[in-house]
């Protein structure tokens, strides 16, 4: 049960951080096999994984932790988050976040699962930044960070080829400071 003074900290208003499951390997797969997706995850090249390689993974990972995205009101699997290379001496992670059907997208869970993961990161990892990149072409990514605090700090120049094209990876972070003065609005 959930109370003001001892929230469910897994919990947003649209989606929930959870362990992954067995079955959810075979969703986990499906969406590596959508191309917008992979050229969105990372700057590596896209390629469809079986379900052995995308399966679940441990929530506590060297390093990191990752967690499913599952919907409140009807649990399905929709995607993950991930904090990832830690540096423990220096408060600091990564972030990667795949919301993955394009149904999905623009629903308001990327935001939801952003404001979860950040509390998580601040208040139980007591991490102090949490960076992230994102590919210049990736705007609705671009815009759903900065609407979430996120701050650019530069960019890699013509970082990512992709179709024949060059583009730019954007660096952005949060710092603990930024998050606890920007939900206190």
């Amino acid at each position: 049960m959930e109370t003001t003074t001892n929230p469910n900290w897994f919990h947003g208003s649209k989606v929930r951080l959870a362990a992954a499951i067995q079955q959810d390997a075979q969703t986990l797969a499906a969406y590596t096999e959508d191309y917008d997706y992979m050229r969105n995850l990372d700057t590596d090249y896209a390629v469809p994984q079986t379900v052995a390689e995308a399966g679940p993974k441990s929530a506590k990972m060297e390093n990191g932790v990752e967690f499913m995205l599952r919907t409140i009101d009807e649990d399905r699997l929709i995607g993950f988050v991930a904090l990832h290379s830690i540096e423990w001496n220096n408060q600091a992670a990564k972030l990667s976040i795949g919301i993955g059907k394009a149904k999905d997208r623009g629903k308001g869970y990327g935001s939801d699962a952003l404001q979860i993961i950040l509390r998580y990161a601040f208040h139980e990892l007591n991490l102090n930044r949490v960076g992230l990149e994102v590919i210049s072409y990736n705007e609705v990514a671009y815009h759903a960070y900065k609407k979430a605090g996120f701050i650019e700090e530069g960019r890699k120049r013509a970082a990512v080829l992709r179709g024949g094209k060059a583009y730019d990876l954007i660096l952005m972070s949060m710092l603990r400071d930024e998050w606890e003065s920007k939900i206190q609005d």
